[in-house]
């Protein structure tokens, strides 16, 4: 009987044992978990931590005491600006005199930083040493070698210009930008551009040629120098590390920026199109593309020698120096297309805010009109408008539709700097003649549009601005108002 118990007491025991043991353990790591973990992401904090947070959590009464943000403070960093950026301006000695002229009109000497990069001194004028950046003599390229027999040795030269400006050690760089002395940069929608990328990554911004022969016989995996590329700063101190050796392996490619795109291809960064970098392979009147430009900003013109002025009777100079006050004014609306109709005389209306306004008899679909009309011709002349890399239409055949051209007169904004008014007076070319009994557009001396400037335009989807016919007290002024769509405001064609 004795034996009997011991062996059930030894039973009761071994169960109270099983019981109590995983209880025990329970309860040691819930004690631990209600403890406050010494670091409560589950990541090492030596890893950047990217938080999704606006700028202006700065402005806020807000206490950010996490670990991760005291070990990396730079987590919120500023914005963007004109200072964090570098221009490498690639320039010809022979050509600086006359070609200087097209730098003046954008740069901004206590905004900007940057080097003009030429093969040989040139003279200076003490009266422009405020007006353009400081020049500096490429380094010698002789012992590259180069094998295109159609191409220029100074394309190795011009190919080292980020490379060379690096070197330079200026401090707080995000970006570098190439661009050629006959390149005018629109220098706020640059930065708005840039602004949407992180500068701390690899990336290589540009766009291509207008001529699909071109993007064909060189890559349309390429940047093109001329209308203006953007490399970040930790690309740019890769690329100079390597650049050198790379350059050796292609005597035969043509140009600089083939030599840069193949570097780039040995790094593995693709090209990121921005469409607003334009390199304008064109020749001819440019009014057809700027009067229908894409929906992005624009960022820079190039190739202003071998095209025509881009308004009438003026030289190219003076006639890119009027487009300076509607840039100044609305930098995000410059050149933005924006189609309405004045539908009681049956006309379709299309502006290229701060360049210029057509006017067309009957309703044209904005399918249509957002197409550029061909002033110009392919840089390849004999491959014709199907060689070209982007939809265009033709000027039509039929008299009655043909645009009546108001060009930009003068921009201004109101006292209180809320609205700007830009003004268009017809370009006087008299239109064919014309049987259609609508109204006719000939009876418009001039145009007034009216935009509320806003810079955030590109912060948010990218949408044409919406216009709007306004009651005018005369029958020789066309006043239009342009904005940001409203709800359920559509550009219907009836």
């Amino acid at each position: 009987m004795k034996t009997s118990n011991t062996t059930l007491s030894k039973l009761i025991f071994g169960l109270l044992i099983l019981i109590a043991v995983p209880y025990l353990f329970y309860s040691i790591n819930s004690l631990n978990i209600l403890r406050t973990p010494s670091n409560p992401f589950p990541f090492p904090l030596s890893l950047p931590v990217t938080l999704s947070v606006p700028l202006q959590i700065a402005s806020l009464n807000v206490s950010l005491t996490s670990e991760s943000l005291l070990e990396n403070p730079k987590i919120l960093q500023e914005n963007t600006t004109l200072r964090h950026i570098v221009f490498g301006i690639g320039a010809s000695s022979k050509l600086w005199d006359h070609r200087k002229n097209y730098i003046k009109l954008w740069w901004r000497p206590d905004e900007m930083r940057g080097i003009v990069w030429l093969d040989e001194p040139v003279k200076k004028d003490p009266d422009e040493e405020n007006l353009l950046p400081p020049t500096m003599i490429s380094s010698d390229t002789s012992k590259f070698p180069y094998k295109n027999t159609k191409g220029h040795r100074s394309a190795i030269r011009i190919s080292r210009i980020i490379s060379e400006t690096l070197k330079l050690g200026m401090k707080d760089v995000r970006w570098f930008v190439m661009g050629d002395d006959d390149t005018v940069f629109v220098a706020d929608n640059l930065v708005r551009v840039l602004s949407k990328y992180d500068h701390n990554q690899y990336y290589y911004i540009g766009s291509s040629s207008e001529s699909h022969l071109q993007n064909i016989y060189f890559s349309y995996a390429m940047a093109y120098g001329g209308g203006g590329f953007a490399i970040s700063y930790p690309l740019a101190k890769e690329l100079a590390r390597m650049q050198d050796r790379c350059i050796e392996r292609y005597p035969e490619l043509y140009g600089s920026d083939d030599r840069i795109q193949a570097c780039m291809a040995e790094l593995g960064v693709p090209l990121t199109k921005e469409p607003g970098f334009h390199q304008f392979d064109v020749y001819g009147n440019l009014y057809g593309l700027l009067a229908a430009h894409p929906i992005a900003p624009l960022i820079s013109l190039h190739h202003l020698d071998l095209v025509e002025p881009i308004f009438p009777d003026m030289d190219r100079v003076k006639a890119l120096e009027k487009l300076k006050a509607p840039m100044e004014l609305d930098s995000a609306a410059f050149m933005q297309q924006s189609i309405c109709y004045d539908e009681k005389r049956r006309w379709t209306v299309s502006v290229s805010w701060g360049y210029t306004v057509q006017i067309y008899r009957g309703i044209i679909s904005p399918r249509e009109i957002e197409k550029p009309i061909r002033t110009f011709l392919n840089w390849y002349v004999k491959a014709g408008y199907k060689a070209f890399a982007f939809n265009t239409r033709s000027l039509n055949k039929n008299s009655c539709q043909r645009p009546f051209i108001y060009c930009l007169v003068d921009a201004n904004d109101n006292k209180n700097r809320t609205s700007t008014r830009s003004l268009y007076t017809r370009h006087q070319v008299p239109n064919p003649p014309c049987r259609w009994k609508n109204p006719d557009p000939s009876q418009i001396i001039k145009v007034e549009v009216y935009k509320r400037p806003d810079p955030f335009f590109w912060n948010k989807a990218p949408r044409r601005n919406c216009c709007r016919i306004l009651p005018s007290k005369t029958n020789t002024t066309l006043m239009i108002d342009v904005g940001e769509c409203k709800k359920d405001e559509l550009i219907e064609t009836r």
